[in-house]
């Protein structure tokens, strides 16, 4: 029997997948609710300390994510289910490390504006408000993914990763290119 074989003939545990999503909805309210207020509520921070390092972080963390994205993609269409639930785990590391890093960036820290000029402007507004739209839409959804394939849902989580991936993917690219283009303004 071959590796995915033998995921595949693994019975669905679905007590744990509906337990899984209960607190993956807490979460995703929860974390959607704290990133909306963290534009309202700002903390000092101690004199002479500075989280103004965490945007490269962000930027960071986001393109490895992409390169485990890919990595993931590779190896479960090459039937490699051990590596692609290792870079998934990863990536989902790796995001959760974002999301740590962006809220704590976010609620320290002003927020820096644009300053570009003309078609640039529109191209950089467009990325952003499409990569906070599509993050903000995927976060639950990248959870029910990983929570199907946790749970031994092949083909739930199938349909799930077909338009969750791609989603999750351009989040993660569109993360460090609006970066890039707003490090001149920092």
């Amino acid at each position: 029997m071959t590796s995915i074989e033998a995921h595949l003939s693994q019975p669905a545990k679905l007590r744990l997948a509906a337990t899984l999503k209960r607190i993956a909805w807490v979460i995703s309210i929860l974390v959607l609710g704290l990133v909306g207020l963290m534009r309202r509520i700002k903390f000092e921070l101690p004199e002479g300390m500075s989280l103004s390092f965490l945007p490269q972080v962000h930027a960071i963390l986001n393109s490895i994510v992409v390169v485990l994205l890919i990595v993931a993609l590779v190896a479960i269409k090459r039937r490699n289910v051990d590596i692609h639930k290792k870079a998934i785990g990863a990536a989902m590391i790796c995001s959760i490390a974002f999301l740590c890093c962006y809220v704590a960036y976010h609620i320290t820290s002003q927020e820096t504006t644009f300053g570009g000029q003309g078609f640039v402007r529109i191209v950089y507004y467009f990325l952003l408000i499409t990569h906070i739209i599509s993050a903000a839409v995927s976060f639950p959804f990248i959870l029910f993914t990983w929570i199907y394939g946790f749970t031994n849902q092949f083909q739930r989580h199938r349909e799930f990763a077909k338009w969750v991936f791609p989603v999750w993917l351009y989040v993660a690219v569109t993360g460090p290119v609006c970066y890039l283009m707003l490090r001149p303004y920092y």
